[in-house]
């Protein structure tokens, strides 16, 4: 959700600082802010407008140094506005009426601190002021609380304090030249320059400046400094600090996953990415084998007999099919969970349990929770589908498949969707044989299918100027439906989903079959009813639910195979996938519901790179 970035510099760092800030928009934010250690003071500038604005804020105001901490905000506790935005300082920029002590600590925050309320009435009890509604100044004036000279120690005193989730970065007025970060729950890496060290919670927006990056771990706190850096750890439960060494690692920066090329989206940009980036995500499959997802993953899936999917939003749509493809292909029994409620009720763990975990970030808070959740219920074998091979999931995971989607810059997924589906298809084909499910020649017939998907998603996307005169009908209704049946209804769902985030048409999904059993009362003239009709064992079916949408003045826009044998007519609009993949078909028909989508938002005038109120990595619950 928010984005966070820290610098300790011999040079002026608010540059550096924009700059990262720009490359962490795509994530989604409602504020944004920097300050930085200047002349022995702490000087801040935020704004409720974009990084562009708060760039010539900063540069209007004089604002440089090379200690700083910068951050785009998210609202979840306070509206949207200047004073909510951070950075926050202890006891605001000067002396305090209250407590006569000048304010010393400046922070940024990513999370929710859930005992927020408790720490106020404290902190208030002891005389500090608040000049936010937010739970983020809390800790401000915690650690100036419990500030002694050593703003590290005092990072960590405070830590133990919080409940819930933050990735934190602090710097002091007394203390030149030195930043403390501190995570639990929300991601943070560390970037090694020379002579400098930075602090952020995405190595993208290290782009450019550093390409060894550090990553923490739950209850890590690390003291930075130019040029070097130190981390303590203190594990769950424990009273003990601990001195740690973290790996550095070379990520590559990605630079040019910034750049819009030719494209007047990021979306639009990520839309013609999925050719390239499935054939990626396929790199180096030569054969079905378990050892695909692991070196274990032959022996874990020989134990398993049943599948539990977690995941959210269009990652729980990518589940949703995957049930379908590991019950008919793997013959397992497979269950789906929203993980944002899984870990909220009560449930009958099973230990022969694969549980299969999705997530484009690998740091979604809601489906890590239900991740450990179900460990804690005595579900070990665990795996994941990603496409960071260095976050949280992925190494909390015993298995994972890493997709190779590249960095998603849009805040409604594309590339990211399709590459999960793909992976998600490979695992049900790795299932299968271990099942005694699977014979040689079918599974030969499946991978050459899934080789051949990039040149179907090409023939997909050539349909994008019969898509555009579908968006001038929808950008003017406020309405729509989406009908699917079988492996389909989960790309309905995903079709009205992309129509809702960027377009802001509510849009509503449902199988088909249902239609009769109470949203035909919604058909009418102005009700555009979108229907995947891939020609399939229920297309027949499909088309006496079709016939049902006409017979009530309904416009149906239909998205069918080449050979579907469904003709225009008045009232039907039919567009035709002229290269079929069978079992695949929901990768490749999902690509018109994005194209609809996406240029519906460009016609209605949205921001379809940044929708309102919706963030990219959800990192909070």
């Amino acid at each position: 959700m928010c984005g966070l970035l820290g610098a300790v510099s011999p040079r002026n760092i608010v540059p550096i600082l924009v700059e990262g800030l720009k490359r962490l928009e795509y994530r989604g934010y409602d504020s944004c802010g920097i300050a930085v250690h200047q002349n022995g003071a702490l000087r801040r500038s935020r704004s409720t407008a974009r990084v562009a604005e708060l760039d010539a804020l900063v540069a209007r105001d004089g604002v440089e140094g090379g200690t700083g901490i910068a951050h785009t905000r998210w609202a979840t506790h306070g509206a949207p506005a200047v004073h909510n935005a951070h950075p926050h300082f202890s006891h605001g920029a000067g002396d305090d009426a209250v407590t006569r002590r000048p304010g010393r600590i400046a922070l940024v925050h990513n999370g929710i601190v859930e005992n927020h309320e408790r720490l106020r009435a404290r902190l208030e009890a002891r005389g500090y002021a608040f000049a936010s509604q937010t739970d983020t100044e809390v800790i401000a004036h915690l650690i100036d609380l419990h500030y002694d000279g050593d703003l590290f120690e005092a990072v960590k005193r405070a830590a133990v304090e919080l409940e819930g989730a933050y990735a934190i970065a602090a710097f002091c007025r007394d203390e030149p030249l030195r930043v403390v970060g501190a995570r639990k729950g929300s991601p943070l890496v560390l970037g090694l320059g020379e002579g400098e060290t930075f602090l952020a919670s995405d190595a993208m927006a290290l782009a450019g400046v550093t390409e060894r990056i550090v990553y923490l771990e739950e209850g890590d706190v690390a003291d930075l400094q130019p040029g070097r850096h130190w981390i303590e750890h203190r594990p769950e439960g424990a009273d003990r600090w601990q001195r740690v060494e973290r790996e550095a690692r070379r990520v590559p920066a990605w630079t040019g996953a910034a750049e819009l090329g030719p494209y007047r989206h990021y979306m639009q940009k990520e839309i013609f990415e999925q050719p390239r980036a499935i054939a990626d995500t396929l790199e180096g499959v030569e054969g079905i084998a378990p050892d695909l997802f692991g070196d274990r993953a032959h022996r874990v899936m020989g134990e398993v007999d049943r599948v539990l999917v977690l995941a959210c939003g269009t990652s729980y749509y990518a589940g949703l099919t995957a049930k379908l493809w590991f019950e008919s292909i793997a013959r397992i029994p497979t269950e789906v969970e929203i993980a944002s409620e899984y870990r909220y009720r009560d449930s009958v763990p099973h230990d022969r349990t694969l549980v299969v975990t999705i997530s484009q970030s690998g740091e979604t808070a809601d489906t890590l929770s239900a991740l450990r959740h179900a460990r804690s219920l005595g579900m070990t074998r665990t795996l994941t589908i990603c496409n960071v091979a260095t976050s949280a999931m992925v190494r909390e995971c015993m298995l994972a498949y890493v997709t190779r989607a590249g960095v998603e810059i849009g805040v409604a997924s594309t590339k990211a969707f399709t590459t999960q589906l793909a992976a998600l298809h490979l695992l049900a084909l790795a299932l299968a044989p271990v099942r005694g499910r699977l014979p040689d020649a079918d599974a030969e017939r499946h991978l050459a299918a899934m080789r051949h998907l990039p040149v179907a998603m090409q023939a997909a996307l050539a349909l994008e100027p019969q898509v555009i005169a579908w968006a001038e009908r929808f950008a003017v209704r406020q309405h729509a439906l989406f009908l699917g049946r079988g492996l389909h209804y989960p790309i309905a769902l995903e079709g009205a989903l992309k129509l809702k985030e960027i377009s802001y048409i509510h849009a509503e999904a449902y199988p088909a079959g249902e239609l009769k059993h109470g949203p035909l009362a919604l058909v009418d003239a102005q009700m555009p009813v979108v229907a995947i009709a891939p020609n399939d064992a229920l297309l027949e079916k499909l088309k006496s639910n079709l016939s049902e949408v006409r017979a009530r003045g309904g416009e149906l826009s239909v998205v069918a195979d080449r050979d579907s044998a469904l003709a225009a007519a008045d009232g039907m609009h039919v567009i035709r996938l002229p290269d079929p993949v069978g079992a695949l078909s929901p990768i490749t028909h999902v690509v018109p519901l994005q194209l609809l989508a996406y240029h519906a938002a460009v016609i209605r005038g949205t921001d379809v790179d940044k929708p309102r109120n919706l963030a990219k990595s959800v990192t909070v619950e």
